[in-house]
């Protein structure tokens, strides 16, 4: 591991021993799947790997050009979009619980952090964007909870941009890592929220959208924080 990856062992760091699994580090180390999210009932979601591991498409591409200041890729994966963001100068970090992942950022490129988004992070309160790409909308299984959390994460007219599911969807559930051979990770808690459901659920923590677009059948949302108004004299 080179020296832009940190290695941490904290309880959030156990709590993300799903993605140290097998499946998921094998692929990664590929390059390529079959790698799957299977629910309990045997339900698969397909994760697109290959994608994952390649240069930033042109849908990623409409996401860059949108970010201002400094950005954070909330679950970097292996590090496509910090690279290309690096690789044009531009101020980044990618954070992510696996530290496959991670490794595979730094070689591309990309400065990037073995943690998660829900331990302290450099420069909170300070970052100018936010991702939260390919599902990782998901992180945690609690959309709300992972929004509030990256308002306390940006400056303060930072942007988010979201990529959401593609049905009109809005459930939590909890997911194994499977390589649709029989080889899979623990389980752990995931989200899966479509635009409707990811404006109401960031609506409900201060955040107002911007934009929205579609790129490549992908679906993206940008939004601002709005701080809650100072409370008068009257009210304390």
């Amino acid at each position: 591991m080179r020296d832009g990856a940190v290695r941490e062992r904290t309880p959030a760091r156990r709590a993300a021993a799903p993605w140290h699994a097998d499946p998921y580090v094998r692929a990664l180390h590929a390059g390529r799947g079959p790698l799957f999210l299977r629910r309990a009932d045997g339900w698969m979601l397909p994760l697109d790997v290959e994608r994952w591991c390649a240069d930033a498409d042109a849908a990623d591409r409409t996401v860059l050009r949108r970010c201002q200041g400094p950005i954070l890729d909330i679950g970097c994966g292996p590090g496509r979009l910090v690279a290309a963001l690096a690789l044009h100068g531009r101020p980044c970090l990618g954070i992510d619980v696996s530290q496959a992942a991670v490794a595979r950022t730094v070689r591309a490129g990309g400065p990037a952090l073995c943690r998660s988004v829900f331990e302290p992070l450099p420069g909170e309160g300070r970052w100018g964007t936010a991702l939260l790409i390919d599902g990782n909308i998901g992180i945690g299984g609690d959309p709300r909870a992972l929004l509030a959390r990256v308002a306390h994460l940006m400056a303060p007219d930072g942007l988010l941009i979201a990529e959401a599911a593609p049905a009109d969807v809005d459930e939590r559930v909890r997911v194994r890592v499977d390589d649709g051979r029989g080889d899979a990770g623990t389980a752990f808690p995931w989200a899966r929220v479509g635009v409707r459901a990811l404006l109401r659920h960031a609506r409900a923590v201060g955040w107002s959208p911007v934009e929205q677009w579609t790129a490549r059948d992908r679906g993206f949302v940008s939004l601002r924080h709005t701080p809650p108004p100072p409370r008068s004299a009257t009210e304390r």
